[in-house]
């Protein structure tokens, strides 16, 4: 892929790594954009200076919502090298999210060198302080400027920077989960299993309703018979339930994180029993009661693990291991972490080098 590099005329002056970096508040200098069109397909590659992007009143994205995202980290090693994390599950789930919402298909390995090279060039906003990460956030929309509802004649692909910390405040510390029976976040045969941004819009009005009753994230029920376990806010979920993990399988419904498929694979390493089935929520709400649920937590690129220390479902409230971080959960988390960091050794071949 031929890329242009455009010069930034003055650059940013960049946080202290050891400051509270929060998530999303920083951005780097530069910026990669492509642009797709019927007649030229792929096209006009560039790292940019970041800037505001500019569009018709009419592109189609502001009134059909044709847009896909993903999120990842680059991670700098105490022995300086750049390291990204299964890249390649990001750029697969990214081409069978824009099948499904029937836009171009961005090809894998362009989105792997695109973000590549991207990182190589902004490699000093990679930020080194213990916890902290370069978060990469591609995206594609519809930019056809068209009123008629069809698949766009024109995409642009946008790949962003931002040097972050922890996701949520509390860092791996429990947090409060509210289980919603009013809102749904997908049903069979939607668009649950993509990264699009009318599933994120959808949600936020659960959310808020939580974060005014004094809970960090709300735990999402099946959109038919608002019965089963599916995810937690915007991350998957795991229980370990009388030595067992159960979670929701990926079959529709339920977004395949890549967080999600390498802890399965941790797991069933050290020789936990893994159950991918439908979990009713009045089942967990028992186990909970009668001291069966051991642990619970969320997995997410964002946040990676989220211990999970309570449930309130209708009212009723269940705690979670006394409201600690569980041993298996933090197990997970310090080992998945230390792969990610180059500090456990990556016996997966999950990491990836970036050459700078």
């Amino acid at each position: 892929m031929e890329i242009e590099y455009v010069k930034a005329k003055t650059l940013k002056e960049k946080p202290a790594w050891d400051q509270n970096l929060g998530f999303g508040k920083y951005f780097t200098d530069y910026m990669f954009t492509m642009d797709w069109t019927v007649e030229k397909g792929w096209h006009n590659a560039k790292i940019e200076p970041y800037a505001p992007i500019c569009m018709d009143p009419a592109a189609m994205v502001l009134h059909y919502a044709q847009e896909t995202f993903e999120g990842l980290k680059a991670y700098k090693t105490k022995d300086g090298r750049i390291l990204l994390f299964r890249p390649e599950m990001n750029a697969r789930r990214f081409a069978n999210s824009n099948r499904r919402l029937c836009m171009e298909v961005l090809p894998e390995d362009m989105f792997v060198e695109a973000i590549e090279k991207l990182v190589a060039y902004e490699s000093d906003w990679i930020p080194t302080a213990e916890g902290t990460s370069l978060y990469i956030r591609p995206f594609m929309f519809a930019n056809e400027a068209a009123v008629g509802v069809h698949p766009s004649n024109a995409y642009k692909f946008v790949i962003i920077l931002s040097p972050v910390g922890a996701y949520y405040p509390e860092g791996v510390n429990p947090v409060k989960i509210f289980v919603e029976d009013e809102y749904v976040r997908a049903t069979k045969g939607g668009t649950g299993f993509t990264k699009c941004g009318g599933n994120y819009a959808a949600s936020i009005a659960a959310q808020v309703k939580a974060e005014k009753l004094g809970y960090t994230q709300v735990l999402w029920l099946d959109g038919v018979e608002r019965k089963y376990v599916e995810e937690v806010g915007t991350m998957n979920v795991m229980f370990k339930i009388d030595g067992k993990i159960v979670t929701a399988p990926c079959d529709g419904t339920v977004l395949p994180g890549v967080t999600r498929d390498s802890i399965i694979h941790l797991l069933k390493s050290w020789g936990y029993e893994v159950e991918e089935r439908h979990l009713a929520i009045d089942d967990l709400m028992e186990a909970g009661k009668t001291g069966h649920l051991e642990e619970a937590f969320g997995t997410g690129t964002a946040a990676v693990i989220s211990p999970v220390g309570e449930l309130n479902y209708k009212g009723e409230i269940v705690t979670i291991n006394n409201f600690k971080t569980g041993e298996l959960t933090q197990k997970l988390y310090d080992t998945l972490t230390g792969i990610q960091w180059g500090n456990v050794e990556d016996n997966f071949g999950w990491t990836r080098v970036v050459k700078k």
